[in-house]
């Protein structure tokens, strides 16, 4: 059977993976910092689809908007977070079940919004996932996705070892068949999945981390997550870096953060479109 034959995702990899230092980062997500483009949208009546949940801080989030929720992730270990996560928070019009963004267990036109945050810059086929997220949204409904743009994203003052971070991640992607750049390509990618254009709504929001909070952080994270998670483990058995240009990287973001003056910001493209 040949690739082809086998469908989509057949052999999709996570580029993160699931460390302690990714599942932080996914924690700290909410509906409000991560799905403000959807919020106006939402309706008590609503059923809502959030494809790619992770440990379901958004999910949670969104369920206590709307009349009912369903959380779906590739990975059971994270499943299982994401409904710790929402017992702990009370909110009981949730519900987490394991699944494939390529191949939804859910029946044509079964939700009036479908959700995917940071989920297409992993796929090696974002538009057939487009086109499942289409399928299971209700005609009229919202089909809303936002992904990161590694390229664009700048930060103050320069280091050395964060050009070498991005570098070796846009690598990794790449040998991962993703794209890193995701968020620059969403509304091309919706276009080709085959919704109306006039449906069509893009846009583009900003995460920027500036205070000394902030900075210690997002760099203490990303330090962490440069050599210890699956995108390290990738990038040196892949060739693409050596463990000691992984340490090098790791100490330019742990030096970006204790720099005063720093200040990082992540680009993010955002869609919404109708179903």
């Amino acid at each position: 059977m040949t690739a082809a034959q086998q469908g989509p995702g057949q052999h999709d990899v996570y580029t993160h993976g699931h460390h302690e230092a990714v599942l932080r980062s996914h924690r700290w997500r909410t509906a409000e910092n991560s799905a403000d483009h959807l919020l106006p949208l939402l309706e008590p009546h609503f059923t809502l689809l959030d494809v790619g949940c992770g440990p379901g801080t958004i999910t949670v989030d969104l369920a206590r908007r709307v009349a009912h929720v369903v959380g779906v992730d590739a990975s059971a270990t994270v499943v299982e977070a994401a409904r710790e996560a929402a017992t702990q928070a009370g909110v009981t019009t949730v519900a987490f079940q394991v699944a494939d963004a390529y191949r939804l267990p859910f029946a044509d036109d079964s939700f009036d919004v479908v959700h995917a945050h940071q989920v297409l810059q992993h796929l090696s086929d974002p538009v057939a996932a487009l086109r499942e997220m289409r399928r299971v949204a209700r005609p009229g409904g919202y089909v809303a996705v936002r992904d990161s743009d590694y390229s664009a994203m700048t930060w103050y003052p320069q280091v050395a070892g964060l050009d070498l971070w991005r570098q070796t991640y846009l690598a990794v992607t790449r040998s991962n068949h993703a794209d890193a750049d995701a968020g620059r390509k969403l509304a091309a990618w919706v276009r080709a999945a085959g919704f109306d254009p006039a449906g069509i709504t893009p846009g583009a929001a900003v995460w920027c981390y500036a205070t000394s909070e902030d900075r210690r952080w997002w760099s203490q994270l990303w330090a962490e997550r440069t050599v210890a998670s699956d995108f390290a483990a990738q990038a040196v058995e892949r060739g693409l870096a050596t463990e000691q240009q992984l340490a090098q990287a790791a100490d330019g973001w742990r030096r970006w953060g204790s720099d005063p003056d720093g200040w990082f910001a992540v680009l993010h493209g955002r869609v919404v479109a109708r179903a």
